[in-house]
C-alpha cells in the first residue's frame, strides 16, 4: 500500500508541475503578445511617417526648383528686353546723328555753287567703282586745279531694296569708294570733301522698275566753289554719319 501511494503522489506532483508550467507559458505569452504587436505598429507608423516626410521634402524641393527656374527665365526676359531697348535707342541716336550731319552740311553749302557735277553708278549691292565711274570722276577732278576755295560733296545713295540701316551703310561705302579714289588718285585733301550717306531717302527715279533702281544706285559728286571772297570752307570730316550693320538685301 505504501509503495502504491507513493507512486500516486509522484504522478500527481508531476501532473501539477506540468500544469503549472503550461499556465506560466500561457501567461507569459498573453503578456508579451500585445507588446510585440504594439512594437510592430510603432515600427509601421515610423516607416510611414518617414516616407511622408520624404515625399513632402521632394515636393518642396521640386517647388523651389520650379520657382528658381521661373525667376531665371524672368531675369533672361528682362535682360533681353533691356538689350532690345538699348538697340532701339542706338538706332534712334544713329538716325538723329545722320539728320544733324546732313543739316550741318546743307548749312555750310549755302555759300557754295556747283562748278562741275557728275554721278557714278553701282551694281546691285556693290560698292566698287567701275571703269566708267572712274572716268567720270577723272573728268570732274580735272577742274579741281582751276577752282579756288572749292569743296567736293559726295552723296551716296541706294535703291529701295533692303532695310534702311543697311542702305545707309551701303550708301556710305559707295561714297567712301569715291572719296578714296579722289584722295589716292587725284590727291584731293580729305578736309575738302563732304560725305553724305542718303541711303534710299533721295531717289532720282522710281524704285518700281529695274531701270529706275539702277539709276538710284549712285553717288552724286559735285565740285563747288565758295561765292564769298573772304570765306574759307570749314573743315569737314570725311565720314559724318555712323554706319550700321545689317543683312544684305535680297534680290
Amino acid at each position: 500500500m505504501n509503495r502504491t501511494s507513493l507512486r500516486l503522489t509522484l504522478m500527481l506532483a508531476a501532473t501539477l508541475l506540468a500544469s503549472i508550467g503550461c499556465s506560466t507559458k500561457n501567461y507569459v505569452r498573453q503578456q508579451t503578445t500585445p507588446l510585440i504587436n504594439k512594437t510592430n505598429e510603432l515600427d509601421d507608423l515610423t516607416a510611414k511617417n518617414s516616407k511622408d516626410i520624404k515625399d513632402v521634402d521632394q515636393r518642396a524641393q521640386a517647388g523651389i526648383q520650379a520657382v528658381q527656374a521661373h525667376a531665371a527665365e524672368a531675369d533672361q526676359k528682362a535682360l533681353a528686353a533691356g538689350s532690345e531697348a538699348d538697340k532701339a535707342q542706338l538706332s534712334a541716336n544713329g538716325a538723329s546723328q545722320r539728320v544733324d550731319a546732313l543739316t550741318n552740311v546743307v548749312v555750310n553749302l549755302d555759300n557754295y555753287r556747283p562748278v562741275v557735277e557728275t554721278a557714278v553708278h553701282f551694281g546691285f549691292n556693290k560698292d566698287n567703282l567701275t571703269k566708267n565711274a572712274k572716268e567720270a570722276i577723272d573728268q570732274l577732278a580735272a577742274s579741281v586745279a582751276t577752282t579756288k576755295g572749292y569743296i567736293i560733296t559726295v552723296e551716296g545713295a541706294t535703291d529701295s531694296v533692303g532695310s534702311a540701316d543697311y542702305n545707309y551703310d551701303l550708301s556710305q561705302r559707295r561714297a567712301n569708294a569715291v572719296i578714296q579714289y579722289l584722295a589716292a588718285e587725284k590727291s584731293v585733301p580729305a578736309y575738302k570733301i563732304y560725305l553724305i550717306g542718303l541711303g534710299k531717302d533721295k531717289p532720282v527715279e522710281t524704285n518700281k522698275t529695274a531701270s529706275g533702281r539702277a539709276q538710284n544706285r549712285r553717288v552724286n559728286i559735285r565740285l563747288m566753289t565758295n561765292t564769298g571772297a573772304a570765306t574759307t570752307p570749314a573743315q569737314a570730316p570725311s565720314n559724318q554719319t555712323p554706319t550700321a550693320s545689317a543683312n544684305p538685301p535680297s534680290l
